[in-house]
């Protein structure tokens, strides 16, 4: 009994350790934020991370396999995401979403509102109806000590689309002097809408919807997995990234990424990064 007693204090006294040594370890880490591109196969499934401890979610691919990915980029002990970000309803973004919605606190979820009439946004719509909501529109911005995120799109509350591409909220990271663009599913005719609002904004700073309709970024996270229907060059030159990332499946039936927007991104000097070829693409900023 006694030796039994003695294992159990020691075994508390190492798991006490454990934590402590956790505790030293991350408040010794230097000020940075890390951006994680999950390779989910064919499907969209960002993790941001700051050295504050926030964690916020940008989609969740098309299955479970968000979990273990998610393990490896947060501590067993915590089992909490700051932010959830559904860009829009399709099942290669929003499928992972509720298996994580299973195993996480979700402190807060944005998403547009929009989806079709189906299973799959049913459960969604219950999953989340406890939870603390908000309805996507530019002008909004999600604010830290240490970073900012912007909505740029959609500019006014959305109606029910028949193509959810089209109500993909796009948003933009800032944090010190480096900024990410997150662009969805989104098609040639919101890249034109982006950059038009953007124009019309140089000279309305003042206006709410007009705040962060900023497109520059060093890094860009390219639309609709390199589908050939975005990422054109008029874009490409108002966003002017060092970085594209493109998330997409090996050997997708779709045939993503096209060598169209390959080509583009090319002549621009632009650095691509693919998940298909790369797996995880981790981008760290101190």
């Amino acid at each position: 009994m006694l030796k039994k007693s003695s294992f159990i204090i020691l075994a508390v006294l190492l798991i006490s350790n454990i934590f402590t040594w956790i505790v030293v370890y991350n408040l010794n880490q230097p000020q940075s934020l890390k951006v994680v591109f999950f390779d989910v196969g064919q499907g969209d499934s960002f993790l941001i991370k700051t050295h504050l401890g926030h964690y916020i979610l940008i989609d969740g691919g098309q299955d479970k396999a968000v979990l273990e990915k998610l393990s490896k980029e947060i501590p067993f002990h915590h089992k909490e995401i700051d932010l959830m970000i559904l860009t829009h309803g399709h099942a290669d973004h929003l499928n992972g979403l509720m298996e994580v919605l299973d195993h996480y606190q979700v402190n807060a979820i944005l998403w547009n509102g929009v989806g079709l009439e189906n299973n799959l946004v049913n459960q969604w719509q219950r999953k989340i109806e406890n939870k603390n909501v908000k309805i996507a529109q530019s002008g909004q911005r999600i604010k830290a000590e240490d970073f900012h995120l912007d909505v740029l799109y959609p500019f006014e509350p959305l109606k029910e689309n028949k193509d959810l591409n089209l109500t993909s909220i796009v948003l933009r990271l800032v944090y010190k002097d480096k900024k990410f663009l997150f662009t969805g599913d989104i098609y040639q005719s919101v890249e034109k809408e982006l950059v038009d609002k953007k124009n019309f904004c140089l000279d309305k700073e003042e206006e709410i919807k007009c705040r962060g309709m900023e497109l520059e970024s060093n890094v860009l996270k390219v639309a609709h997995h390199g589908s050939k229907t975005s990422t054109e060059k008029f874009f490409i030159e108002e966003v002017n990234p060092q970085i594209a990332v493109i998330s997409a499946g090996l050997n997708n039936r779709f045939n993503h990424p096209h060598p169209e927007t390959l080509e583009t991104l090319l002549n621009y000097g632009i650095r691509v990064e693919r998940t298909d070829l790369e797996g995880d693409i981790k981008i760290v900023v101190k």
